[in-house]
């Protein structure tokens, strides 16, 4: 990098929210959904199937291939493809359900994300597109035929990609200005043979009229041959495309006599353009008008030639819509490179910089618009039939409150496109580097009257808006707010609103989920899907589990207050009245989770020396499920170190603090280290003293137990030979290390935390070490790894273990990336190998990609572990 920084205008059009109107808002999947499921079984899956969803208007959103839109999705625009092969048009992904898929729902196409700026003024992905016919139904029938135990069968085993027969796709946008965007396809043949490739850009209104009064939105041939789109909200826009052969036009609305054997109504319908092109039925409509059109591009392109395609969207009319088309790209390009030099200042190899930049366009490139009125989906539209009646005792029936519209970063576009509330947080955490306003403003829509229920949850996921997720929220606040922080001054306004809000749902936390009140917390399900030893959202009779994750994570959002409340309390005193709350609330549930109420259900197992959840049963009697796994490693996240300056700040609250300490020094000596400073004066809010600490990190750090080649693992592997069981009302229940897939059905059965590597929580994990770190310095040693005979610092063994995890995605000494697994066309071939894919998860002992492919939300914290940047303390 040159000593002189860069311009970066990027940067300067973060200021102007306007730039952010038009981006990459279109779903990957919107069949499939609970929004759009009006079945009385609640069986999204199978109400609105893939097959279906060409021929069914949507109600809630709309999905597509790289697809655009404005920030209401109004006017859509995405592409589709035909390589005179398939039985239907490529306008979506396919992939497999949960009932077809032996490891759950799947999507089997080949794409990346490799580039996008927040405003996105620029973007670019790629797609693989094969030659040959599709193999739907290969997909279908050889993953219905494999058990539990044998991995998912990948697009890439069917032979689809053999001698390079197929397409890249190359899609790119770029904003000439904040309503002006400029669309281009480089179509490549990578195959030995001349082949053809039908190719359809589309513009689509999305349905907001049927069964309202509102005009009708349309597209219409102007006089001088380019598509206006005109829309009573949106205005009206103009679509330029270079060299198309014909203009295609057909109504967005449902093909009724094709789903439902009813006559349509509408002159053509949303499958209109597909039975054209595929089977050339009189299916468009005749004047040049509708609500869904498309250009036809018909290629034949010999062995590696490529062809582009470009085509221009503007509000403004334009007199030479391509003039200067090349040199704005190649400028929103140049700014592009700009804008992450500056980024990657701390990056270090060639190599990283991609895998950084890929894992951040991916964030960027799953923002989508999320639209969810809960209260119309329970009682359905007007001039529409009525949902049926177990709607209102159903799924997200107790949540008429919820109704959101808003742009949302999501999980994974295709097999999670909506929110999870958990996962949410750690996305804004990678999205503070990109763009702060935006992720601040993720944290926040969670947090409002519209979508947090009135009695204070924030609401899970779309699925079971009731489960409880882990309350990292707070945590990820204060990591938004040091970002800001650390590059001029933190917005101490976004952290008091939060704060507000925050109040709210940990009241619901300590009414909702201590149930006897002694700050044990259960939790239930708390997003860690099948890690237990049964389903803990859905317990065996007469059992009460007291969770010690549930009972941590509170503890750390304990701390997590804490902190915020000092923060606020240095230009707002009146906060520390907060601040000494939640500093006694965490010793009371400390001292819990240590039985000084006398309990009788000390979550600390002194003989293993280990953290255990524990079941209580209705006679008083307890029972400590021995299993070693996540669970009894997140008591390690509910570290906070406060600084000594900030302290002599708030004397109100360090006078009240020292009074507590005095009265109750039963929790202070035997959890808090608060008289015994640390380095630089520092004070350490933990929930494990030094001994305990040792303990923990001794199993973490065994290569035997929780820590692989790639990270800390969900489940130790010392239930590989020692599997847990046991038996509750005459059923016995297990738990045994899985490194890869899971075996069993438990919590839907296509997320599997008992083995495999999963980077939220390792995230947590090596943030926590810092903040040890700073308290203990370098003369707190621990053996790493455990049995080696050498020790180091917290600092060194956090920086070891981002290696380990940046490992998963980095060339080794044989040019290989363990997160391709034993797939050798990824491995070997340039053209697949150096474009990435974000798992949900990764295998426990070799590191390839596992679960979602494209899970680039909680994934993308790769992107700060590459360079460490924002992790450690405030």
């Amino acid at each position: 990098m040159s000593k002189k920084t860069p311009k970066d205008p990027e940067r300067k059009r973060l200021a102007k929210p306007n730039w952010k109107k038009w981006g990459p808002y279109v779903a990957d999947r919107q069949w499939g959904t609970v929004r759009e499921d009006y079945s009385s079984s609640g069986d999204a899956w199978n109400y609105l199937t893939h097959d279906k969803a060409r021929s069914k208007a949507y109600r809630w959103g709309e999905e597509g291939i790289g697809g655009f839109s404005d920030d209401q999705q109004f006017l859509c625009f995405a592409w589709a493809f035909w390589n005179h092969q398939d039985p239907i048009l490529k306008e979506r992904y396919f992939g497999l359900t949960g009932q077809e898929s032996n490891h759950g729902e799947d999507v089997k196409e080949i794409y990346y994300y490799l580039d996008a700026t927040p405003t996105h003024s620029y973007q670019k992905m790629l797609y693989k597109y094969p030659q040959q016919a599709f193999p739907y139904e290969k997909l279908i029938e050889h993953s219905r035929n494999r058990g539990k135990k044998e991995p998912e069968y990948e697009l890439v085993e069917t032979g689809i990609f053999d001698e390079n027969r197929y397409f890249d796709l190359w899609m790119e946008y770029a904003k000439a200005s904040e309503e002006d965007i400029l669309i281009k396809l480089t179509v490549h043949n990578q195959g030995p043979e001349a082949a053809p490739l039908t190719v359809l850009p589309t513009l689509w209104f999305r349905n907001t009229w049927c069964g309202a009064k509102e005009k009708i939105p349309a597209l219409t041939t102007s006089p001088e041959g380019h598509v206006q789109a005109s829309h009573p909200e949106l205005g009206t826009y103009h679509w330029y495309l270079e060299e198309a052969e014909q203009l295609l036009f057909c109504e967005n609305e449902t093909n009724q006599q094709r789903l439902y054997q009813v006559p349509n109504e509408a002159a053509s319908c949303k499958d209109g353009i597909n039975d054209f092109v595929i089977a050339g039925t009189d299916t468009l409509n005749q004047g040049q008008t509708g609500t869904k059109a498309a250009a036809l591009y018909t290629l034949t392109l010999p062995p590696n030639e490529r062809r582009t395609i470009r085509l221009r969207l503007s509000k403004k009319a334009l007199k030479n819509a391509f003039a200067d088309f090349d040199a704005l790209f190649a400028q929103r390009q140049s700014e592009a490179d700009a804008f992450y030099e500056v980024l990657q200042a701390h990056t270090q190899t060639d190599d990283e910089r991609s895998i950084q930049r890929q894992a951040f366009a991916g964030m960027l490139w799953t923002k989508q618009f999320y639209y969810y009125d809960v209260n119309r989906w329970l009682n359905g539209d007007p001039g529409q039939p009525s949902p049926p009646e177990s709607r209102k005792t159903g799924r997200n029936a107790t949540w008429p409150y919820f109704h959101t519209a808003d742009i949302m970063s999501m999980p994974d576009g295709w097999e999670f496109p909506w929110f999870a509330a958990w996962d949410l947080a750690f996305q804004a955490v990678v999205l503070a580097r990109l763009d702060p306003d935006f992720a601040k403003y993720q944290l926040e829509i969670l947090l409002r009257a519209c979508a947090m229920h009135p009695n204070g949850q924030i609401p899970a996921y779309e699925w079971h808006f009731s489960d409880a997720n882990p309350p990292v929220h707070a945590w990820a606040a204060l990591k938004v707010y040091a970002v800001e922080k650390k590059n001029g001054k933190g917005d101490l306004e976004f952290l008091e609103r939060v704060f507000q809000k925050l109040l709210l749902n940990f009241t619901w936390w300590v009414n909702r989920k201590d149930t006897t009140g002694s700050n044990l917390f259960e939790g239930g399900f708390l997003g860690l899907d099948n890690i237990g030893v049964f389903d803990r959202s859905e317990l065996p009779a007469n059992v009460r589990l007291e969770q010690a994750d549930a009972t941590s994570w509170m503890a750390m959002y304990c701390l997590n207050m804490l902190r915020i409340a000092c923060e606020l309390s240095l230009e707002k005193p009146h906060y520390q009245e907060f601040a000494r709350k939640f500093f006694e609330h965490f010793l009371y549930i400390a001292g819990a989770m240590r039985d000084i109420g006398n309990t009788g259900i000390n979550l600390w197992d002194e003989e293993d020396e280990f953290y255990y959840d524990k079941i209580h049963f209705p006679n008083g009697d307890n029972l400590r499920l021995r299993v070693r796994s996540l669970v009894g490693l997140i008591p390690l996240a509910a570290v906070e170190v406060l600084d000594p300056v900030m302290l002599e700040k708030l004397p109100y609250f360090k006078e009240h603090v020292e009074k507590f300490i005095q009265e109750r020094p039963d929790l202070a000596e035997l959890i808090s280290r608060w008289h015994v400073p640390g380095k630089g004066e520092f004070r350490l809010l933990s929930l494990l003293r030094g001994h305990r600490t040792h303990m923990l990190l001794k199993r973490m750090l065994d290569s035997d137990e929780f820590l692989s080649e790639h990270g800390i693992r969900a489940l130790s592997k010392y239930h590989r030979d020692h599997p847990y069981e046991i038996e509750l009302n005459g059923t016995t229940y297990d738990v045994h290390y899985i490194p890869g897939e899971s075996d069993d059905s438990l919590y839907g059965g296509n997320s599997n935390w008992r083995g495999p590597v999963w980077l939220p929580v390792n995230y947590l994990l090596i943030d926590s070490l810092l903040k040890f770190q700073q308290y203990y310095g370098d003369e707190f040693r621990v053996e790493y790894p455990t049995g080696s005979g050498q020790s180091y610092a917290l600092r060194e063994i956090a920086a070891a273990l981002r290696g380990r995890l940046v490992g998963i995605f980095r060339l080794d000494e044989n040019n290989r990336r363990a997160v391709w697994g034993p797939y050798e066309k990824f491995q070997q071939d340039p053209a697949f190998r150096d474009y990435l894919f974000f798992h949900e998860y990764f295998h426990g002992d070799d590191g390839h990609g596992l679960g979602a492919s494209h899970q680039t939300g909680w994934t993308a914290l790769i992107a700060n572990l590459i360079d460490g940047q924002g992790m450690g303390v405030l």
